[in-house]
């Protein structure tokens, strides 16, 4: 039994080995990698800024109701 597990722990280490990728280098110069790095930066700070509650107004159907619904007091 012991041996069993020895032998599949063997095979799963090996096939675990097999699909570990190993990172490729980043090969930006110091400038590119500023820019990025600033670039990003503002992209943050816009995500953060907090919206006026006036600023995007919540409308469940701008369309109004359909033609042919019929209000549920009229129903019966």
């Amino acid at each position: 039994m012991n041996k069993r597990i020895l032998k599949r722990n063997k095979r799963q280490v090996s096939r675990a080995q097999e699909r570990v990728r190993l990172p490729e280098p980043d090969l930006r110069t110091g400038e590119q990698l500023t820019a990025a790095r600033d670039l990003s930066r503002g992209v943050a700070s816009r995500r953060c800024v907090p919206h006026p509650h006036y600023a995007a107004p919540s409308i469940r159907n701008p369309a109004g109701p359909a033609a042919g619904s019929v209000p549920k007091a009229e129903a019966e």
